[in-house]
């Protein structure tokens, strides 16, 4: 008696998540950066690395010439080894249109 055969199932196939792709308008943006300050805000890393998600969605030679840096060293300080002045967070957070505000904890 044959036995039977046993199909296979397709391959799945996995791309990477990149959210920058899924920042849109300027409200996405600052929601997104203010939920990273809202659930880690002792993550500067994280925040940085926010920034640079915010700045490849916007467009990363954009946001580098708007802020006065060459792409590599925005590339160096936002990504995810990156520990960016504070200096540079705020020419970053001017050149993506995004404020970052004080209140009370």
């Amino acid at each position: 008696m044959p036995r039977p055969v046993a199909k296979s199932s397709p391959k799945t196939k996995t791309v990477p998540y990149d959210v920058s792709e899924q920042l849109r308008t300027p409200e996405e943006m600052a929601a997104y950066l203010d939920a990273w300050f809202a659930e880690a805000p002792d993550d500067a890393v994280g925040i940085a690395r926010a920034l640079g998600d915010i700045a490849r969605a916007k467009g990363m030679t954009q946001v580098a010439r708007d802020a006065g840096l060459s792409r590599e060293s925005l590339y160096k300080a936002l990504g995810e080894n990156g520990n960016p002045s504070f200096a540079t967070v705020l020419k970053v957070a001017r050149a993506l249109g995004v404020r970052l505000h004080a209140q009370p904890a």
